[in-house]
């Protein structure tokens, strides 16, 4: 049997996907509905990912629109974890004393179904304007306590290299700065934008001290084909630290082998595992959302199976934006002196945690 036909420009259209062989005929005016409310874009590198013969694969499940989409839960918000509370000037959402958002473009090269600010992404007025961004950039400017800017979106590297090079210089230009950090999907769903162009400007400049690092989503390791492999070696040898965000995903990535994979992959590809999101709130996502027990069980299996450079931090946001806050299961029991083990085996440390440390 042939393979199926990877299309060579994105899907952004329910008979497309349909033509595509990623969603049944039946399903195509559910999944218009579901377009006329939020955004679809599915790259050309993620369709040549999907298993088309299997109705829960992975890849698919992420990306293809689905009738799920209509139903939201009461507990569901527009904005779940207060981007819009917190966002004193356009561009910018300002949560923790240190460290500001800097949203300069709402669209992505590709639409996640269970995306946080899917009720905004894929609005092409989202972009900033130059005065917008100046306001932006004054705003962390005039603010001596905010020490780092991360750039988000929609998906900063759909910029184009030369705008992405101004805003390094301009924010490598605020004294107080120290990092600026990128967060993007482009590596993953369209790998081929990361060019050596891309890379260099990305890149620190000599004698600069502003650190630049890069946050890769990645949720399943079939996303590190060959192509986003290479687009990863391609920013790391560029001099980029590069650092992961996952979200756990039911029906996706939500079992410690699969886990355990895509840690040891990302490891492989000189990506540190940083975070492991919970699903946030989101209009439409329930069907995406394991239980906070089952993904602490989750964590406790790495726990036992991965080295520490391995290990994400799963966290929360919690929502309306009080921040992010790690969940992960506890090991140690104050009342019984105890700690478990990655297995759950208790062990007693009664006298060694109480006994005072000497003077030296």
């Amino acid at each position: 049997m042939s393979k199926p036909v990877v299309p060579t420009q994105t899907l952004r259209r329910a008979a497309d996907l349909a033509a595509a062989g990623l969603i049944a005929p039946g399903h195509v005016e559910a999944v218009e509905r579901v377009a006329a409310l939020y955004s679809v874009a599915v790259t050309p590198s993620l369709v040549a990912l999907m298993n088309r013969a299997d109705p829960n694969d992975p890849i698919a499940r992420q990306f293809v629109p689905s009738a799920a989409e209509l139903m939201t839960a009461p507990e569901e918000r527009r904005d779940p974890i207060g981007d819009e509370t917190h966002s004193p000037v356009r561009g910018i959402v300002h949560r923790y004393p240190d460290r500001v958002l800097l949203t300069p473009l709402l669209v992505c090269p590709v639409y996640c179904r269970f995306c946080f600010r899917r009720a905004r992404v894929g609005d092409a007025d989202g972009t900033l304007s130059e005065a917008e961004l100046d306001a932006a950039l004054a705003y962390v400017a005039a603010r001596p306590d905010l020490r780092e800017v991360i750039v988000t979106g929609g998906d900063p590297l759909m910029l184009p290299p030369g705008r992405i090079k101004a805003l390094v210089d301009r924010v490598g230009a605020i004294p107080h700065v120290e990092v600026l950090r990128f967060h993007s999907r482009v590596p993953v769903a369209d790998p081929e934008r990361v060019t050596d162009e891309l890379a260099k400007a990305l890149r620190r400049e000599a004698g600069s001290d502003l650190a630049l690092w890069l946050a890769v989503h990645v949720n399943h390791p079939r996303e590190l084909s060959a192509a986003t492999r290479a687009a990863l070696a391609r920013l790391a040898d560029a001099g980029l630290p590069l650092l992961s965000q996952t979200v756990l995903l039911k029906g996706v990535n939500d079992s410690p082998e699969i886990l355990e994979d895509l840690m040891r992959a990302l490891v492989r590809n000189r990506v540190r595992p940083y975070y492991l999101h919970h699903p946030d709130l989101a209009p439409g996502t329930s069907h995406f959302r394991p239980s906070i027990a089952e993904g602490q069980a989750l964590m406790r299996a790495l726990r036992g199976r991965l080295s520490g450079i391995a290990q994400p931090t799963y966290v929360l946001d919690i929502p309306g934006g009080a921040g992010k806050v790690p969940i992960g299961p506890g090991y140690w029991n104050e009342e019984a002196g105890s700690v478990s083990d990655p297995v759950g085996r208790s062990h007693d440390y009664r006298g060694a945690a109480s006994r005072p440390v000497p003077d030296q």
